[in-house]
């Protein structure tokens, strides 16, 4: 499983419709509303690199509110909670 987390600036009179836009994309899990530089976290979670490349460029970056991105992706995930179990993931 690929986790990544896209940092997001919005324009900041469509904050909360861009989460919500941001959440009916395919491979988005969470979308965050943070403090700092970015307004919002979005949490994707898929199997491969492919995807990822997908979402960012072809699905996010279409978005209206969205003004830019920054995408981090994740190496190893330590958790409390087994991701892959409750994802239904075993890759």
């Amino acid at each position: 499983m690929v986790t990544a987390f896209v940092l997001v600036s919005a324009h900041r009179r469509a904050i909360n419709e861009t989460a919500e836009a941001l959440l009916k994309v395919d491979g988005v899990a969470e979308v965050h509303s943070v403090a700092g530089e970015h307004d919002l976290v979005a949490v994707i979670r898929i199997k491969t690199h492919e995807q990822l490349a997908d979402i960012v460029t072809n699905r996010m970056l279409k978005l209206e509110g969205i003004e830019r991105t920054s995408t981090l992706v994740a190496f190893k995930t330590i958790s409390k909670h087994n991701l892959d179990q409750m994802f239904g993931g075993s890759d």
